[in-house]
């Protein structure tokens, strides 16, 4: 009896206890730093329907930990965290082993945790009202139909023709109403700690907002810029430590589903007549496409953009910083970058930065009657000038100074620029400035240019093939005619046709 005995007390010592599920406190502090869109380009605005950048956070919080092995669970994570990116630092033992729970609490997951349990079946008497309680047991899961077993035996949820519904005593273990990772770990001993966790989300983005207006002579302007932060996630993060990184990050596109609330969807038998059915139209339906969070319709138009944000209190400012061939953003205060939301934080105002404009277009084509030129502003980043500062990449909105109010100008895509380079900002159509091609002769052409502002404007107009000719240059492999165009006046180019064959 004594070495069976001793046989039953090693088999019952190697037997695993279950491990204890501890949930973390809420983050003590928050650090967000944003990245933008590795596939989209500084000056294109973002897509806030679709946003494609992505956020490294970082979260401090407590937790407290029994002896032997434990799931401790991270509460309120971004909802597009990737899993394999998480580091926990601060625990005691190691961890073992990583998940993001994949079901939140919903309806349908309530009854998928549920079966074989006893629940609460609570029926309605529409006509007068009484309501019946009784026990039951959820038998099958929530695809389609949701069978219970009561003392009168099996039947469906809601197809009695009575009002039911089910409750519940308590939530089952592992459902959260929030996006969760969870770890598994082990402690030698009880302990309580202060542990840090970090990982990568995708769904936020960033991108600058440039404003600025010009003086009545049309030389210089005040430029004033705002950091954008958009936050597609579901988390919020309050008074989290926020920054933006400037520049390429290689990222390679790793697609994780979000986490999943799903509807609890019934369905009972038919109980009409075969006249009731209607006949089959092969029409267009309105198409309703799911991938991961972004859901679009492909017959109904688009919802309208939302309102623009509001931006930061006064005082506050981003201040850069180097980080290697990067640059850091660092906005100076906590803020809160709320869940499918934006935040604008300022970052840059400057006052009377000298501008120069240039008028650009390929020459008309021949026969085609007159053309319409592009406005270009060029903004000289010169180190010793009133900007030397790196501008990264947004839109910018060009206004004029009016007696009553500003005038809209004008309104472009600005790239990364460094310091040293000469930013260029497409600002649309120029209608007063015009050119037209026209030939003369077999053997020439003639490129007419006309300027029908109050003030005199540079031109560049490229040419459809090799000219020689004083005001022509070559840039980039093309020929480019230069000139200054008079106000109220024009100019004209006569050069002489290509050689044919």
């Amino acid at each position: 009896m004594r070495p069976l005995a001793t046989i039953l007390l090693l088999l019952l010592a190697a037997t695993p206890v279950d491990a204890a599920v501890v949930t973390s406190s809420a983050p003590e502090r928050v650090a967000v730093t944003l990245y933008r869109a590795p596939d989209r380009s500084p000056e294109t605005p973002m897509d806030l329907q679709w946003l494609n950048g992505f956020a490294l956070v970082s979260e401090v919080r407590r937790v407290t930990l029994p002896a032997g092995e434990s799931h401790l669970r991270f509460e309120g994570v971004a909802g597009g965290i990737l899993p394999q990116s998480a580091i926990v630092t601060g625990l005691p033992g190691a961890v073992v082993e990583k998940n993001r729970d994949a079901y939140l609490l919903s309806a349908a997951s309530l009854v998928e945790r549920s079966l074989g349990r006893r629940v609460h079946l609570r029926r309605t008497d529409r006509a007068t009202g009484r309501v019946r309680e009784q026990e039951a047991v959820i038998r099958s899961g929530s695809r389609g139909a949701l069978v219970l077993q009561t003392g009168a035996g099996f039947e469906a949820l809601r197809c009695s023709g009575l009002g039911e519904t089910i409750t519940y005593d308590g939530v089952p273990e592992g459902l959260s109403a929030k996006p969760t990772l969870s770890v598994r770990t082990r402690a030698t001993r009880p302990v309580e700690a202060t542990v840090t966790l970090s990982y990568l989300s995708y769904g936020f983005d960033w991108q600058a907002n440039y404003v600025a207006t010009l003086n009545p002579a049309g030389d210089r302007m005040d430029l004033f810029a705002w950091l954008t932060l958009a936050n597609g996630d579901e988390t919020s993060f309050r008074d989290a430590s926020t920054q933006a990184v400037a520049g390429r990050v290689n990222q390679q596109r790793i697609w994780q589903e979000r986490a999943s609330a799903e509807p609890l969807n019934l369905q009972c038998w038919p109980g009409g007549i075969t006249s009731d059915i209607p006949t089959e139209v092969n029409a267009i339906s309105e198409e309703i496409v799911v991938t991961g969070s972004r859901i679009s319709y492909s017959a109904a138009a688009p919802p309208p953009p939302p309102p623009p944000p509001s931006p930061e209190r006064d005082g506050m400012e981003a201040a850069q910083e180097e980080l290697g061939d990067l640059k850091l953003y660092r906005i100076p205060e906590p803020v809160t970058v709320s869940a499918n939301s934006q935040k604008q934080v300022r970052f840059l105002e400057r006052r009377s930065v000298p501008v120069e404009f240039v008028y650009r277009a390929a020459a008309a084509s021949e026969g085609l009657g007159w053309g319409a030129v592009t406005r270009v502003l060029l903004l000289k980043n010169r180190k010793d000038g009133p900007l030397g500062v790196p501008l990264p990449g947004g839109e910018l909105l060009l206004f004029a100074s009016g007696a009553a109010r500003p005038l809209l100008l004008g309104q472009g895509g600005l790239p990364d620029k460094a310091v040293g380079e000469t930013a260029e900002v497409e600002l649309g159509p120029a209608w007063g400035v015009r050119n037209r091609l026209v030939r003369l002769d077999k053997n020439r052409f003639e490129l007419t240019a006309t300027n029908d502002g109050p003030r005199p404007v540079r031109l560049e107009l490229w040419l459809p093939h090799q000219v020689r000719h004083a005001g022509v240059i070559k840039r980039d492999g093309n020929w480019l005619w230069t000139v200054t165009l008079p106000a109220n006046g024009a100019r004209s180019l006569t050069f002489p046709a290509p050689r044919e064959g």
